[in-house]
């Protein structure tokens, strides 16, 4: 089994690509959509209500993401403090996961939007980084109904593209079109099936 972590700034085309893979053969895990699983759960709506107190709850119950989003990006340490929250329990999502995977000679690919940020380099063999322009990023963004100074916020958090890009062991150029992004794939998951086949499993794997 080879274990990638594919990561990319936000807007730069992370969930487009990961599809693809997909249909390629690869296992997938999304961490958003993980993580909007347990924005749904009682003991973890408990948690975030500890820290941020009722304000960000609608009267259903249910958490406002948008009230959420904006006091984050707004406050470091609550930014913080949330992901303290989250992260654990997706890495055990992600162990529940593998432990239960009968597919050993399969290649995983687990899209992780913070994966340098959070310091889990050593928890993938490989490690893939999508980037793309900024202005391209935002103007996707914008597209999904995400304002241009909330995405700049939200990127402002994140290490910049080049940092990625320099500690990554394969890259995507998203600057292009849709063909040339999946050429790129299918390239690299070539690439990653002959280093499975080979036991080329050369980082570490740590899952936190």
């Amino acid at each position: 089994m080879l274990l990638i972590g594919l990561t990319g700034n936000y807007g730069m085309g992370k969930s487009s690509v990961l599809p693809m893979f997909q249909r390629l053969g690869a296992l997938t895990l999304d961490t958003d959509k993980m993580v909007k699983s347990l924005l749904r759960e009682k003991p973890v709506l408990k948690k975030i209500k500890g820290l941020f107190g009722n304000d960000i709850f609608n009267k259903n119950g249910s958490l406002n993401k948008k009230k959420v989003s904006h006091v984050i990006f707004q406050n470091d340490r609550l930014r913080r403090s949330l992901e303290d929250i989250l992260h654990p329990l997706v890495f055990e999502k992600i162990h529940l996961f593998l432990s239960k995977s009968k597919c050993q000679d399969k290649i995983i690919i687990i899209e992780v939007p913070l994966l340098f940020e959070g310091g889990y380099e050593n928890s993938f063999d490989k490690i893939i980084t999508i980037f793309s322009q900024e202005e391209k990023a935002l103007n996707r963004l914008k597209k999904k109904g995400i304002k241009p100074l909330e995405a700049v916020q939200r990127l402002k958090y994140q290490l910049p593209i080049e940092e990625k890009i320099r500690r990554a062991d394969f890259i995507i150029d998203n600057n292009m079109t849709i063909d040339q992004t999946r050429r790129q794939v299918k390239i690299i998951h070539k690439k990653l099936v002959e280093k499975e086949k080979d036991g080329d499993n050369n980082r570490p794997r740590n899952l936190q």
